[in-house]
């Protein structure tokens, strides 16, 4: 039976509070009992910042959402530039870095994959990306790396539509967790990352489903006239146990279900 427990957000949101309201919080990510963490994504294309929580103290800390009750549970925070979001903040915990194989210290590293969500098609906003944080001190989380797809590698911003992320996959499945990175690319598509070394991100594959009949179109103001094209809406990827790639299109076009293929394939953990 479900119980409700508390609510909680960034102070400023709660009732009763004084001045400028927080941006919003799209979308936490529990690591359960075990990890004892919940990561915070708040923004979605600008204004971000991502908090890390202690699940134990969120869930059994004081519930009234004064100011100190609603800091209690953060062991950090890492705020973000105005024009950044942070759409969804994925842990990547534990990572193996190759080229820190022989140093003494810090060849295990945390990180959180934070990625923006594009809202405004035709790209009339600053882009919205991948941005990969440290967060192997909780309490000092730091950006190292990012990833984008080129927009002259398919003049995605005159395709229709929104150009740039939205989400990633959330599944930690250990076919591709730490490994490969899917990325919902809106027109771009659907982008796989190889992600193994944290500070060198790379594509290894891509699929841009073509549009249909169902496709809806997505409209720009041009002075007093509106001007509509037709483009996919990669809006939303994830990823199942047996390594399946799903992906929703928020113009309609429907769902696309995917593998893996060639060398990308190779870098996944699957069964041999």
């Amino acid at each position: 039976k479900p119980r409700f427990i508390r609510n909680f957000g960034l102070p400023g949101q709660q009732p009763g509070a004084t001045g400028d309201v927080p941006v919003e919080l799209h979308g936490p990510i529990s690591t359960g009992p075990a990890g004892n963490r919940v990561y915070f994504g708040y923004g979605t294309n600008k204004a971000g910042m991502v908090q890390i929580i202690d699940r134990k103290k969120l869930l059994e800390g004081p519930p009234e959402p004064t100011t100190a009750n609603l800091l209690y549970p953060e062991v950090g925070r890492l705020v973000l530039p105005p024009n950044v979001g942070a759409h969804t903040a994925f842990p990547l915990l534990k990572m193996d870095v190759a080229e820190f194989a022989h140093d003494k210290d810090g060849g295990t590293r945390d990180f959180v994959a934070v990625v923006d969500e594009s809202l405004v098609n035709e790209c009339q906003e600053a882009r919205q990306m991948l941005w990969i944080a440290d967060i192997t001190t909780e309490s000092r989380p730091f950006g190292v790396a990012s990833f984008t797809v080129p927009e002259a590698s398919g003049d995605f911003c005159t395709r229709g539509g929104r150009f740039g992320t939205h989400s990633s996959n959330e599944n930690v499945t250990p076919i591709y967790y730490r490994r490969i990175l899917f990325l919902a690319h809106f027109n771009a598509g659907v982008r796989a990352v190889d992600i193994r070394d944290p500070y060198h991100p790379r594509e290894v594959a891509y699929f841009i489903p073509s549009i249909t009949a169902k496709t809806e179109p997505r409209c720009i103001k041009i002075g007093d006239a509106e001007r509509c094209k037709l483009a996919i809406q990669t809006n939303n990827v994830e990823v199942d146990d047996r390594g399946y790639i799903y992906a929703v299109d928020r113009a309609n076009t429907g769902l696309h279900i995917l593998e893996l293929t060639g060398e990308a394939r190779k870098i996944a953990a699957f069964p041999r």
